[in-house]
């Protein structure tokens, strides 16, 4: 008796899975609405599981050619839920900009698979082209990826020496924004909340704050570095012991990333020390709950869906280049999103630290 034909996926089969209705998932899809950043997440998290590939609206239904995008999770240290939001941005700009180029888009999600299972699934796939999320991947995954032969461009990373397409955050741009910050600010001792967990854009970060401490002649102490876990819950555990064994605080802290600065905050909270009044904090990622932490964190935004645009438009001249192309190396610029958690001033309000920022200005009488 032969096999039954594969099901094809609908848009029904996706709400079911992300508990959303119909209508939701299709908005989210077309990029339309005033949907939360979390249910965009959830849904986006869903069609990737299920490995759904929306048809294009071009092209009278065709669906022209195959970009597919690959969500890998090798380890799940930094690619996990608390960061589906800042993923599904990436997708946002990806999907939106396939679409204006007559593409569909297929997002494929592997989580704590070995990078051979990835290539292998590569293999003879129908597809013209690949974006795959390298946060979690080493110069050696990115060799064997790029070792397929497709057109492949790697974001949320970024390799000097490696020939190979990287559209990523400008870690160095970023990381000096919040020096400056702190250096206008008056702070002399300034740390940095690193992590041990193997991300290049973490090790970029670090090497950032070190070159940048130099660039603005400022001292680095050893024990104002300190190293804790990239999760949320490893992170404050992390701090936590740090504090019962007495480290000597430094005034501020520049965090790796958000996860981390939340993680970070939090002990600090349970410790007695006081967010912004005792220790200043400064996280990265603009993710959705800066906003809303106690105190509200200030932290970098890079437009993740301009890095998503930006891979398309990259992986598309690939395809359709007639030969060999050099590699395209893209940085995108960062921007320092002020909040409570890094002054004093910004503490009492945006009133009052309108009025003391103005007063500041005032020339001596």
């Amino acid at each position: 008796m032969p096999m039954a034909g594969k099901k094809t996926l609908t848009i029904r089969d996706i709400a079911e899975a992300a508990n959303v209705s119909p209508a939701t998932v299709s908005l989210v899809l077309n990029g339309k609405g005033d949907i939360s950043s979390v249910t965009r997440a959830r849904v986006l998290e869903a069609v990737a599981k299920l490995k759904y590939v929306p048809r294009s609206t071009k092209g009278g239904g065709d669906l022209g050619e195959k970009l597919r995008f690959l969500k890998i999770a090798k380890h799940g240290h930094t690619v996990n839920r608390d960061h589906s939001v800042f993923i599904s941005d990436y997708i946002d700009g990806m999907s939106a900009e396939a679409t204006r180029r007559n593409y569909s888009l297929e997002i494929v999600s592997f989580e704590g698979q070995p990078i051979s299972a990835v290539v292998e699934s590569l293999a003879g796939a129908p597809i013209s082209g690949i974006i795959a999320l390298g946060t979690e991947l080493t110069e050696a995954d990115i060799e064997l990826i790029q070792g397929i032969g497709l057109p492949t461009v790697f974001i949320d990373t970024f390799y000097d020496v490696i020939d190979a397409n990287f559209v990523d955050m400008n870690n160095e741009d970023a990381v000096y924004k919040v020096l400056s910050r702190f250096k206008d600010q008056g702070f002399e001792r300034i740390g940095f909340v690193a992590s041990h967990v193997g991300t290049t854009n973490f090790r970029l970060r670090q090497d950032a704050f070190f070159k940048n401490m130099a660039r603005l002649n400022l001292k680095v102490a050893e024990n104002d570095v300190i190293s804790v876990e990239s999760t949320y819950d490893g992170a404050y555990a992390d701090t936590l012991e740090l504090l019962k064994n007495g480290i000597d605080l430094a005034d501020c802290y520049f965090c790796t990333n958000d996860i981390i600065a939340y993680g970070f905050m939090r002990a600090l909270k349970e410790s007695g020390v006081r967010v912004p009044d005792d220790v200043c904090v400064i996280g990265f990622d603009n993710l959705p709950q800066s906003a809303t932490s106690d105190p509200a964190l200030t932290t970098i935004e890079v437009s993740k869906r301009k890095i998503g645009y930006l891979a398309v438009t990259v992986l598309d001249d690939l395809i359709n280049a007639s030969e060999p192309q050099p590699a395209v190396k893209i940085q995108v610029g960062a921007e320092l999103v002020l909040r409570a958690s890094h002054s004093k001033d910004m503490a009492k309000g945006p009133v009052v630290a309108a009025r003391l920022s103005a007063r500041k200005r005032l020339p001596a009488e």
